[in-house]
Formats: structure tokens, sequence, C-alpha cells
């Protein structure tokens, strides 16, 4: 008996002191010199639950903040199994070549994008549909006396940029291939104890497998007959540092990651528009001098009014972008030993760069948690800085970024200069931490009768 007590005291031991060595080396990964300091939290899922607590929209994420006061602008955690260190200073971006992968083949898809979605392409091959389709889904939701806007903005996105990636489908493929992109949506992304968050999950799933059999029928149909359609997936084809997967995923992003942004910073735009009638009336004066402008009122907009006789629209997008940090965290990855402030981060760890805390800082902003497009009269409108990272920053700023401010513009000249509209109820808006609307986002809708 005295025998099998000992055996078991020994195997206990044994397994503590296993269970400790395992803690002590995740708690204390190895570093060529001084670690950031902070928590890795448990073993495997490190402190991703707490990253991941809904809190308010104007909030600073309290995972960072908490931790921002216990260890500094700078501190180190595990994230999904990850280790990474959270930075809270834009000097960051010093480093970015560091912490960024920009080989040949990155360097060319970021330039084959731009020239999709960037100022020459938009002004080119897509203000003119981008403008058709929103004013036929304000014209079809206006009908109905009230929507939900980020759903219909979702809708109108999908529209007009499936074509342009992949021209000359069938219309029932089309139509498969629209439905499959608006089920890629990140609502799963709210919280993983909600059941209806892996319904939301398993549709997105399905969805992209959906999407990705029609981007293949075709690509393997273009491939076979050598074909150039002029879209962007033809693009994509003519060159050779691509492979298949590469072109797939590249056509399948592009669409999503691009619709739950954009339908989200519009949305909020209305909800900070709607509040404050002083924004509005400086929108809708804008707005009315660009139709009056116009040989034909009825004409669409054109590249020169967006870039030239918008200077309060383009405010009001910048505000909004500030205040809703739709990305309130931008992750990069260290490629070598990368030293900032006196620490060490390790190669292959992840960068967080909390953006939120700078856009809400005091220092900078002065009432940052006010929306106050006037606060940005007589500045850079257009481009991004170290105090203003909405789309990124350094070598891996957002491709997308001139695609989004034309959407939102041309959404609100729609709107504005032909509806009257108000919040059918207050915006119920919660962070996970990206900002989604647990009851939708509603706006009551009619035509103005002075328009």
């Amino acid at each position: 008996m005295s025998f099998i007590w000992n055996v078991s005291i020994c195997v206990t031991a044994l397994i503590v002191l296993v269970i400790t060595k395992w803690w002590y080396r995740w708690s204390n990964p190895k570093c060529n010199g001084k670690l950031p300091p902070g928590s890795m939290g448990f073993p495997i899922i490190g402190e991703t639950i707490d990253f991941f607590k809904p809190h308010g929209l104007l909030e600073i994420l309290p995972f960072v903040k908490n931790r921002m006061l216990r260890y500094g602008p700078l501190f180190r955690t595990n994230i999904f199994g990850t280790n990474t260190v959270v930075a809270t200073d834009p000097d960051i971006f010093g480093k970015d070549n560091m912490l960024s992968e920009h080989g040949d083949a990155h360097k060319h898809a970021k330039q084959i994008t731009l020239n999709f979605l960037g100022s020459e392409g938009l002004k080119h091959n897509m203000i003119g549909d981008m403008d058709r389709v929103t004013r036929e889904e304000l014209r079809s939701k206006a009908s109905l006396g009230s929507f939900d806007v980020k759903e219909a903005v979702t809708r109108l996105i999908i529209t007009h940029l499936t074509p342009k990636l992949i021209s000359n489908l069938g219309s029932e493929t089309q139509a498969n291939l629209i439905e499959s992109f608006k089920a890629c949506n990140l609502d799963w992304f709210e919280s993983f104890t909600s059941l209806s968050t892996w319904r939301s999950f398993y549709k997105a799933f399905s969805g992209r497998k959906a999407a990705m059999k029609v981007i293949n029928d075709v690509f393997v149909s273009r491939k076979e007959s050598g074909e150039n359609h002029g879209d962007f997936l033809s693009t994509m084809l003519e060159d050779n540092l691509f492979n298949e997967k590469a072109i797939m995923d590249h056509i399948f992003v592009l669409p999503v990651a691009g619709k739950d942004a954009i339908s989200t910073v519009v949305s909020l735009a209305l909800n900070f528009i709607a509040k404050n009638p002083k924004v509005l009336s400086e929108l809708k004066r804008e707005h009315m001098a660009i139709l009056r402008n116009r040989d034909d009122e009825k004409s669409g907009i054109t590249w020169e009014e967006y870039r030239h006789s918008m200077t309060f629209t383009h405010m009001v997008i910048k505000e909004t972008l500030r205040m809703a940090n739709v990305a309130p965290v931008m992750f990069r990855k260290a490629l070598n030993d990368v030293e900032i402030k006196g620490y060490t981060i390790p190669a292959g760890w992840m960068v967080v760069v909390a953006s939120s805390v700078i856009h809400y800082d005091h220092a900078i902003y002065e009432n940052p948690f006010e929306f106050n497009p006037w606060r940005w009269e007589g500045k850079e409108l257009l481009n991004g800085s170290k105090t203003f990272m909405v789309f990124g920053g350094g070598v891996r700023s957002c491709i997308g970024a001139e695609f989004a401010r034309l959407q939102i513009a041309i959404f609100i000249h729609n709107l504005v200069t032909n509806y009257d509209f108000s919040m059918v109820k207050d915006c119920e808006v919660t962070r996970t931490p990206l900002p989604s609307f647990p009851n939708g986002i509603h706006i009551n809708i009619s035509h103005s009768p002075t328009n």
C-alpha cells in the first residue's frame, strides 16, 4: 500500500513539475533582449477572452487601457495563442520596414489593386457606376419609408463592385456570387459565447465556400480560353507572379473587407450627422451648391466635384473615421528582432498598434469624444499621419482608402440632396473590438420637398 502511495506521490509531483515548467516557459518567452512588461495569460488561450470583451463605441479598448495603466505604452500579451506586443505609440511605424512583408509579389499586388481602386481607376472606371447604384438603392429604400443603413450600403457596394472584379457572368451566377459575398460578414466576431455567433460563423463559412467555387470556375474557364474581359480577374491573370490561390483570395477579400468597413462608417456617419443639425445644414448647403453649379442637375457626380467641391464632406468623413475607429487595432508581424524604447520585440511576434488610443488622446485632439468636423478645417483631409491612422500606416496603408472615402461621399451627396432623414431610434453600438449594431441601424427617409 505504501509503495502505491509513494508511486502516486511521485507521479503527482512529476505532473506538477511538468506543468510548472510549461507554465514558466509560457509566461517567460525566449528573447535576445529585454521583453516589454506584461502578462502572457493562460497557456494556449493567453488573454484572448479579455481582448474580446464588449465595450462602448467611444471607448479605448478596455484590454488596452487597463494594461497601459499597469505597464505603460508598450506591453506584451498573448492573443489566440500568438505571442504579441501591443503598442500605443505612433512611433512604432518608424519600424515599419521591419514589421511588414513587402517583397516583390506584395508590392506588385498592391500596385495592381491601386490601379483598380486608386484615384485613376475610380475616376475613369468606377465613379459613374458607384453613383448610379447608390441612387437606385436609395430610391428603392425610400419607397419603404425606413431601412437598415448597414444592410443597404453593403448591398450597393457588392452590387457595383462584383462586375468590376469578374465581368460577363450570367445574371443568375452574378446574383448568387453577390449573395455569397454578402453572407461573409463579421457578425460572428461579436461574441464567442453566443449561439447566434456560431450560426453567423457557419453562414459566413458557407458564403465563402460558395463564392470561392464561382471564382474558381471562372478562373479555370479564363485560363483555358485565354480571353481578356478587361476586369480585375483578367488583370491578375496576365501576371505570372500570382498563383491560383493568391488570385482567388484577392478576388474574394476585396469586396468582403470593403463592404463591412464602409457600411459601418456610413452608418455611424449618419448617426453623428442626425445628432448634429448644424453639420447636416452645412452638408446640405455644400451639396446643393454642387447641383446648382452643374449644367444638368440630374447628371452624376464627377471626380472634380468629389475632389474639389466637397471640402466639408471630407471633414465629416475624416471626423467620422477618427471617432468610429472601425479598425481600433492594426496587426503587423516582426520580420526580425525589433528594438524600440529599450525593449526587444522578437522576430515572429505579432505587433498590435492600438490606433484608437491615439485618436482619443486629449494631447492630440481637443475634446476627442466630441463629433466636430470643423477641427479639420484648413488641414490635410485625404492623407493619414502618425496621429490619424484609420487606414493603417507605413508601407501597409490600406489600398482601399480612396474607394472608401468616395463611396461615403457619394452616399452622403445623394442622401442630402434628395431626401430628408432621421434615426428611427437611438443607435446602439458595441465593440468586440470591432463596432457592431446589435439591433441594426435604421433611418426614416422621405423625398425632400425642397429638392
